[in-house]
C-alpha cells in the first residue's frame, strides 16, 4: 500500500503572451503563450498519515490555503502534505501554480488514480480559481505539468505543442539567458485583474497591446523552432515595449534600471516575467556578451542559475507498506 509521494513540478521563463490567457479574453479571442519550463522546482509530498510524510523526508506540514484546498479535492480521509519551492516568493515564475500543480499530482497518484499533464493543468487552475479566488490564467499549470518548451493556446480548450529546440540551442538559450531576482516581491492578481478590466472595458491601448503579445507568442515560437536565439531575443524586447503598455505598475524603477543597464551591455531584449511589478527580469544577450550582461546588472539583483526541465510533472519517491525508506520513481 503506498504510503506517501513525493513529487515536482518545474517553474517556468514566460517569453510572451501572457494576459492572453486570461479569461474572458481567451474566450473572445483565444490567447496564446510561448514559454519554457525551468529547472527551478516546487515539491510535494502527500502522505496518508503524518508519520508517512517524516519518513518520507517532509520537515513539517503545510497549513497554507492552498495545500489546505488541494487536500480538500483529494478528498482522501486523513491525508496530510508538504509543499515547498525553490524560487524567490512573487518571483513571476509561476511558483504558485507549480506548487498547484505539484501537491494535486502528488495527491493524485496517492489516491491510486494518477492524472495526464492536461487533466493535472485543469485540475491545479480550477483549484487556484475556484478555491482561492486568484484572477489568474492558464499558462503557468500547463508549463508545470506538462515541462519543455511551449506554445500553448488557449480558447474553448486548451491546446499545448511541445517545441523541439535544434541543435546546440536549448544550451545557447540557457547560456545566453540572465535571470534576476530584483528583490521586488509582488502578488500578481490585482495586476492581472486591472488588465482584464481594461480589455472588458474596450480600452484601445490595452486591446491593442494584447493582440500584439498574442502575435509575438507565435512568433517567439517559430524563432524556438528554427533555433534562432537572437530572433527570440529580439522579440521579447519588442513584448515587453507592448506588456508596459498593459499597465502602469507593471514595470518599477528598479527594473528600468535593469533594463537601461542591460541594454548598454549587450542585451538583445529583456521582459520582466509574470504579471511583473516586481519579481524576475529575464534578459538574452548577444552572443559572446553573456558575462559582460550578467556583470553589469549584477548590482541590481540576484542572479538565478537554470536550465530547461523537459520532464514537468514527476514523481521522484515513493514510500509504500514495506518500506522505510523512499524508492526513486
Amino acid at each position: 500500500m503506498t504510503r506517501a509521494i513525493v513529487a515536482r513540478a518545474p517553474t517556468r521563463l514566460d517569453f510572451g503572451g501572457g494576459w492572453t490567457d486570461v479569461p474572458p479574453y481567451t474566450e473572445r479571442e483565444g490567447g496564446a503563450v510561448c514559454s519554457v519550463a525551468i529547472t527551478r522546482y516546487a515539491a510535494a509530498t502527500a502522505a496518508l498519515d503524518e508519520h508517512a510524510a517524516r519518513r518520507a523526508g517532509a520537515t513539517a506540514l503545510s497549513d497554507d490555503p492552498l495545500t489546505a484546498a488541494a487536500l480538500r479535492r483529494a478528498g482522501i480521509s486523513g491525508a496530510v502534505a508538504h509543499v515547498s519551492s525553490d524560487v524567490p516568493p512573487g518571483s513571476g515564475l509561476g511558483g504558485s501554480s507549480a506548487c498547484g500543480v505539484a501537491l494535486a499530482g502528488a495527491l493524485a497518484v496517492l489516491r491510486g488514480a494518477p492524472l495526464d499533464p492536461s487533466e493535472l493543468a485543469a485540475l491545479s487552475r480550477t483549484t487556484e480559481v475556484e478555491d482561492l479566488s486568484v484572477a489568474g490564467g492558464y499558462q503557468d499549470h500547463y508549463a508545470a505539468a506538462y515541462g519543455g518548451a511551449l506554445l500553448l493556446r488557449f480558447s474553448d480548450c486548451a491546446s499545448v505543442e511541445l517545441l523541439d529546440l535544434p541543435g546546440t540551442s536549448a544550451d545557447d538559450l540557457v547560456r545566453r539567458s540572465v535571470l534576476l531576482f530584483t528583490g521586488e516581491s509582488r502578488l500578481s492578481g490585482s495586476t492581472v485583474a486591472a488588465v482584464r478590466d481594461a480589455y472588458i472595458a474596450g480600452e484601445l491601448r490595452t486591446v491593442d497591446a494584447l493582440a500584439r503579445i498574442k502575435v509575438l507568442a507565435g512568433e517567439m515560437a517559430a524563432a524556438l523552432r528554427a533555433g534562432d536565439v537572437d530572433a527570440l531575443g529580439r522579440l521579447v524586447g519588442e513584448h515587453w515595449v507592448h506588456q508596459c503598455a498593459l499597465h502602469p505598475t507593471i514595470t518599477t524603477p528598479r527594473i528600468d534600471a535593469v533594463a537601461e543597464r542591460a541594454a548598454r551591455a549587450g542585451a538583445l531584449g529583456l521582459k520582466a516575467l509574470g504579471a511583473s511589478g516586481g519579481g524576475c527580469v529575464l534578459a538574452i544577450a548577444e552572443d559572446g556578451r553573456e558575462d559582460e550582461l550578467a556583470t553589469a546588472i549584477a548590482p541590481l539583483g540576484e542572479r538565478l542559475e537554470f536550465g530547461i526541465d523537459r520532464d514537468g510533472f514527476q514523481v521522484i519517491a515513493v514510500l509504500d507498506e514495506h518500506h522505510d525508506e523512499g524508492e526513486s520513481g
